[in-house]
């Protein structure tokens, strides 16, 4: 399954989720390594959003009728200090600008969210220097 998007700014608030240890480590698990503190936020294109929410039904969010194709990966959530983190769902992706030089990550989908349009990418890596890419750039990522 492919999709299409272009990178955009979100509202910096994921740094504080993924930083948490309990989060980590199930990410390392996903990722085989430690992920980036922080998401890189894509806009789908029009013709990637029925795939998204085909990933978006199979997380549980989203009524469709048939079945997708791509495999999830469950996040637990869990409780500290009277404080809920909840849970999310994750599909292995490869991640790319051009075309070239893919890197491995994972669409990240917060039980919680209000995203329908936009994608969450997780990564071991700090995906804007890596690929790299800024605000406005297309990028295009291979669901495994």
């Amino acid at each position: 399954m492919q999709m299409t998007g272009v990178v955009a700014s979100g509202l910096g608030r994921a740094q504080i989720f993924m930083a948490q240890t309990h989060y980590q480590d199930q990410f390392r698990e996903i990722l085989g390594a430690t992920a980036w503190p922080g998401t890189l936020n894509i806009e789908l294109s029009e013709e990637s959003l029925e795939r998204y929410r085909q990933l978006r039904f199979l997380a549980g969010l989203e009524e469709l009728e048939g079945t997708g194709v791509a495999h999830p990966l469950r996040v637990h959530g869990f409780e500290r200090g009277g404080r809920s983190f909840g849970g999310a769902t994750a599909f292995l992706a490869m991640i790319s600008k051009e075309g070239e030089n893919w890197c491995k990550c994972a669409i990240l989908i917060p039980d919680l969210t209000r995203h329908t349009e936009t994608a969450e990418i997780i990564a071991s890596s700090f995906l804007r220097e890596l690929l790299p890419v800024n605000d406005g750039d297309e990028v295009h990522l291979i669901i495994e």
